[in-house]
């Protein structure tokens, strides 16, 4: 029942917009600051999409990119930017409170020397097929966002089953910490965040319009 409640039956009608059901691929959604745990709600890569290209963290985004001193940036960071956990949805940001995988891995790839060329072969990838792909919020670096069938593999190790091929394939080493299930993922301001096609006739709408407003991110 928790868990119906957090989904909604808006996030699993998809047939007639382009996405089966059940490839909804749901995971949690925290405000700032990270210290805070209780998610506000469970959404999908077309919410964080909608999030990610319109303005709701932009402010953010350009203060954080002007900011030089590291120990600064990072502190302003975890007060000022939203996020989310998306390999799953939770009871409380902790992966014994996982109630369900979202059979999506966050790959972070931090210091990137040529983002445009990390970014093209990532697209490309003979492998894997992009979900969401984004800037990171200090701007060089990039979070790819994949979907998965673990086959009963615990997360943890099919991510570093990932990571080895990433590795292999000449790719520049991806952050180890994306194999805590439970992992918070930043969200910044990208205009040009890239989704995959298949949700061209989701990116662009609101399924969230007659209860919660023009966005479900939106506050006072």
């Amino acid at each position: 029942e928790m868990l119906r409640s957090l989904v909604g039956s808006e996030m699993c009608i998809r047939d007639s917009f382009g996405t089966k059901e059940g490839e909804c691929h749901s995971f949690s959604f925290f405000r700032r600051p990270i210290r805070n745990i209780e998610p506000l709600r469970c959404i999908d890569i077309p919410d964080i999409y909608r999030y990610i290209v319109r303005p709701y963290a932009k402010q953010q985004t350009e203060m954080l990119r002007s900011i030089t001193d590291k120990d600064n940036a990072r502190k302003y960071k975890a007060e000022n930017f939203d996020f989310c956990t998306f390999s799953g949805i939770f009871r409380s940001r902790n992966k014994n409170d996982l109630l369900l995988h979202s059979e999506l891995l966050c790959v972070d790839f931090d210091h990137v020397a040529d983002i445009p060329s990390l970014k093209d072969r990532l697209l490309h990838d003979e492998y894997f097929e992009t979900e969401l792909l984004f800037r990171s919020p200090s701007g060089d670096g990039l979070k790819w966002i994949i979907a998965i069938d673990r086959k009963g593999w615990e997360h943890c190790r099919f991510y570093q089953a990932v990571y080895n091929y990433l590795v292999a394939k000449g790719y520049p080493a991806p952050d180890k910490s994306g194999s805590d299930v439970a992992r918070s993922c930043f969200i910044p301001f990208d205009a040009e965040a890239y989704i995959n096609p298949k949700y061209k006739n989701l990116k662009d709408e609101n399924f969230f319009t007659t209860r919660m407003g023009e966005c479900p991110f939106w506050w006072n």
